[in-house]
């Protein structure tokens, strides 16, 4: 029984050497239209998503040192896919400002329901531990950003 137990940290360290051949693919594709280039908010407001959202909702994605350990890799990788998937800051419509409307529109709702960034991504990186106060900043921005939208699609 002894002998079992001695080779058991030795399979799970072979297991995860072997898990490392298996990491995703970490990539950040050229930024077709920007965000904050197309929107313009003011330099704080910018800086807010940067540091809160643009790991995952964009292009411009900085891969931290331990995106590159599975099965960490994985989670990470999936986390940032599924963030540009739902909401891409460098993919941005700026031929169609009412779908850029919606979009702000849903960001705004979803910083209102405190659903992002969300908890996992806030435990490391400080940047995007918002206060109530850059919350609101946020959400009033993208407000009045989606409303200053809506008037330019009806006046078409």
């Amino acid at each position: 029984m002894k002998r079992k137990l001695i080779w058991i940290p030795g399979v799970l360290i072979v297991i995860f050497a072997l898990v490392q051949f298996m990491n995703p693919l970490r990539t950040n594709p050229p930024v077709v239209h920007d965000f904050l280039a197309a929107e313009a908010p003011p330099p704080p407001i910018a800086a807010l998503f940067r540091g809160a959202c643009y790991d995952c909702h964009s292009y411009e994605t900085q891969w931290p040192w331990y995106s590159r350990i599975a099965p960490v890799s994985w989670l990470i990788a999936n986390d940032v896919q599924g963030g540009r998937r739902h909401l891409n800051f460098s993919d941005w419509p700026v031929a169609d400002p009412e779908r850029a409307a919606k979009r702000l529109e849903n960001a705004s709702e979803e910083l209102g329901y405190n659903e992002m960034p969300p908890a996992k991504y806030k435990l490391i990186h400080p940047a995007a531990r918002l206060t109530a106060a850059e919350r609101q900043q946020l959400i009033q921005w993208l407000d009045q950003k989606a409303k200053q939208l809506k008037a330019v699609t009806a006046g078409k």
